[in-house]
């Protein structure tokens, strides 16, 4: 899980590289988390009572999600700053501003 904030410093890295910069440059966080963690700490981070619900994966599932972001490091200087669990409570906090502003607006149209 890379937060918005790093992919968008990675990609404008990339387009201002150098032309000589080819092939395909992994952008990404790294460290690996389980789909079990992040719902940990999404109920853990709203306060939610919500169960997390285990089901089959897809066939097709990756069982690894830890990109390899060594061409990135070292020929873009870039690698992600914000940690999974900053980066959840940034997005937590943007949403509830969304709700709370969209509230507000419903409510002054009536």
């Amino acid at each position: 899980f890379c937060y918005v904030d790093d992919l968008i410093d990675g990609f404008l890295c990339l387009m201002d590289s150098a032309d000589s910069i080819i092939g395909p440059i992994n952008l990404g966080n790294p460290t690996e988390f389980t789909i079990l963690d992040l719902a940990k700490l999404v109920i853990k981070y709203t306060n939610s009572n919500s169960k997390i619900v285990f089901k089959d994966l897809p066939s097709d599932d990756p069982k690894q999600r830890k990109p390899d972001i060594s061409k990135a490091k070292k020929l873009l200087n870039w690698e992600p700053k914000i940690d999974l669990e900053t980066g959840l409570l940034k997005t937590i906090e943007y949403f509830k501003s969304l709700v709370k502003n969209t509230a507000v607006f419903e409510l002054k149209k009536i």
